[in-house]
């Protein structure tokens, strides 16, 4: 992808804050964060359950604005912009595998993926690169399931096609939160293999939450959270 070679920092959080609640409930989700993944990097998210992983990918991805900080997606701050506009800069670039796979439950595998794209392109036919959706089927394995409903499909089948829909999206930067959470360590690991195998043949940045230290570990880095703030980062590569 040429767009994610031309930017060093594709995403950034600077002071980054969130809070939910008030007066004796106030809880701070993230405090005080900074953080930054450049392009084509593959960062893990790595602590407890409440510890703030989800949070900070839903703030990088502009689903959530802070309470205080800002955040910036390709040089633009995300944080300052409306809620369509950040819609807008999501469709451009960010896509997101959540743990429950999230499918739409009526539509089948193959229209799961054909939803995503025309979110993404509209009714545009001229972007040749674009992979169709059978072909995004066919590259995570799952050709033969297009017809089956989520309900027909296996744990591990129906995170292949969230993966698929993500790619349908041209994804710069892809946020998982906890993909393998619901799976059994084998099926698990064939989820996290293939998206390494994806990444290494798109290239796009990815940021992984997990509680696993052995899924963490995988990655470029590990950037380590507890109770909303940043306790350290280890490097693999």
């Amino acid at each position: 992808m040429s767009g994610v070679a031309a930017v060093a920092e594709l995403a950034s959080c600077r002071g980054v804050s969130v809070v939910h609640g008030s007066g004796d409930a106030r809880v701070a989700a993230l405090e005080a964060v900074d953080f930054a993944v450049r392009a084509g990097e593959r960062v893990s998210l790595f602590g407890p359950s409440g510890s703030g992983k989800t949070t900070l990918l839903h703030v990088l991805g502009g689903l959530i604005v802070p309470h205080a900080g800002e955040v910036h997606w390709r040089g633009e701050e995300l944080s300052a912009l409306d809620a369509v506009a950040r819609g807008r800069a999501r469709s451009a670039g960010i896509a997101f595998v959540f743990q429950g796979a999230n499918l739409l439950p009526t539509f089948t595998a193959y229209e799961n993926v054909a939803f995503a794209a025309y979110v993404r392109n509209g009714d545009r036919s001229d972007l040749e690169r674009d992979l169709t959706p059978l072909e995004l089927l066919e590259l995570v394995g799952l050709s033969s399931k297009r017809d089956a409903l989520p309900a027909e499909l296996s744990g591990g089948e129906s995170q292949r096609v969230a993966l698929a829909r993500a790619l349908a999206q041209r994804p710069e930067m892809l946020l998982c939160d906890e993909p393998t959470g619901h799976l059994d360590s084998d099926t698990g690991s064939r989820v996290l293999d293939l998206i390494d195998a994806l990444h290494e043949e798109f290239g796009f940045s990815q940021v992984t939450a997990t509680h696993d230290a052995d899924v963490a570990a995988r990655f470029d880095r590990a950037v380590g959270l507890v109770d909303g703030r940043i306790t350290g980062t280890e490097r693999f590569s």
